[in-house]
This record gives C-alpha cells, sequence and structure tokens, in this order.
C-alpha cells in the first residue's frame, strides 16, 4: 500500500511538473508572437540594419556597396536584414525585410523580400522560392537565366519561413539550398 502511494504521489507529481513547463512554454510562445525583434545596426553599411539573431551578420558587413545594392533590389524601405548567406563562388541569399507587419504576429508576420545573386560574372540558370509557415500560402519565385540576380520575391508572413536557392553551371548543380530563417521553432 505504501508503495502504490509513493507511485501515486510521484505521477502526479511529474504531471504537475509537465503542466507547469507547458504552461510556461505556451506564455514564452505567445509573447514571441507579440514582441518587436531587436535590430540592430551593421557596421559600415551605410544605415543598413539586422535582425539580432539573423544570419548573415559577416557577410552583410564584408562589403558595404554590395549589401546596399542587395537590399536596393527590394525597393524603398526593405533596409533590415532578416538573414544572408553566401554558397561558396556562385552566389549570395539575401533576405529583407521592411519593418512592417500584415498581420498582428510579430514573429510570423514579416513581409519579406528575397533575392539570389549571381557571383560567377556569367549568366546562369538560377532561382529563389521563398514559402512561409503556412499551407495555404502560394510561394513566391523567380527562376530563369540571369547574369546579375533572381527575384526579388516576396512573402507576406515570411517571417519564419524558407529561402531555396538554384543555380546550374552547365549540366552541373552548384547551388542547391534551403536556408531557414533563424529564431523561429
Amino acid at each position: 500500500m505504501f508503495t502504490r502511494s509513493v507511485r501515486r504521489n510521484a505521477v502526479v507529481a511529474a504531471a504537475l511538473a509537465l503542466t507547469a513547463v507547458t504552461a510556461t512554454s505556451a506564455d514564452a510562445a505567445a509573447e514571441l508572437d507579440t514582441k518587436e525583434p531587436k535590430i540592430i545596426e551593421l557596421r559600415g553599411s551605410k544605415g543598413l540594419k539586422m535582425i539580432e539573431g539573423a544570419d548573415g551578420k559577416a557577410l552583410l558587413q564584408a562589403d558595404a556597396t554590395v549589401t546596399a545594392a542587395a537590399a536596393n533590389v527590394c525597393g524603398s524601405g526593405y533596409t533590415i536584414s532578416a538573414g544572408a548567406a553566401r554558397y561558396g563562388t556562385n552566389a549570395s541569399l539575401y533576405l529583407w525585410w521592411n519593418g512592417k507587419y500584415s498581420g498582428s504576429n510579430k514573429l510570423y508576420d514579416k513581409y519579406i523580400c528575397g533575392v539570389l545573386f549571381n557571383d560567377t560574372g556569367s549568366a546562369r540558370s538560377m532561382g529563389i522560392r521563398l514559402k512561409d509557415n503556412f499551407t495555404d500560402t502560394p510561394h513566391a519565385e523567380d527562376f530563369g537565366t540571369y547574369s546579375t540576380y533572381a527575384g526579388p520575391v516576396y512573402q507576406k508572413r515570411g517571417g519564419c519561413g524558407e529561402a531555396y536557392s538554384y543555380m546550374k553551371s552547365g549540366s552541373r548543380v552548384v547551388v542547391d539550398n534551403t536556408y531557414t530563417m533563424s529564431g523561429c521553432n
């Protein structure tokens, strides 16, 4: 009898602890949904900024002229980097945010622009596809043969989405990558 009681108490205590952790996780997720992201200045980048924790800070700060040109492709207001990646000597991916939201969720509802730059100097078959975290939203994409860049492409709820990058050199695929936005669950 004593052993059964101890076991029952241990099970009840574990269930209560799990409930507390689940409630705390739900509260933290709800807070992320409404909390403004922290924005940091990019050193030497002509007024451009970045979402704290986003990938690609070194790439963005390596050449201020290239970074500014990448932001300008997206249009007026896209001055906050949501991430960047370099794919060898072939291509560079830039994701930009204009600081505005398409809804009330501050994590997902960011207007995101994506551009894939051709770093080879020669026309290549290449493309970029942006998708958000919602299954009912069509992907935004631009595929073709380009000497400078593919895109820009836009998503209204792109804050936790993915950017797919692709490039061929002749018949060989040299970029085939999916970039997932950082800071998302």
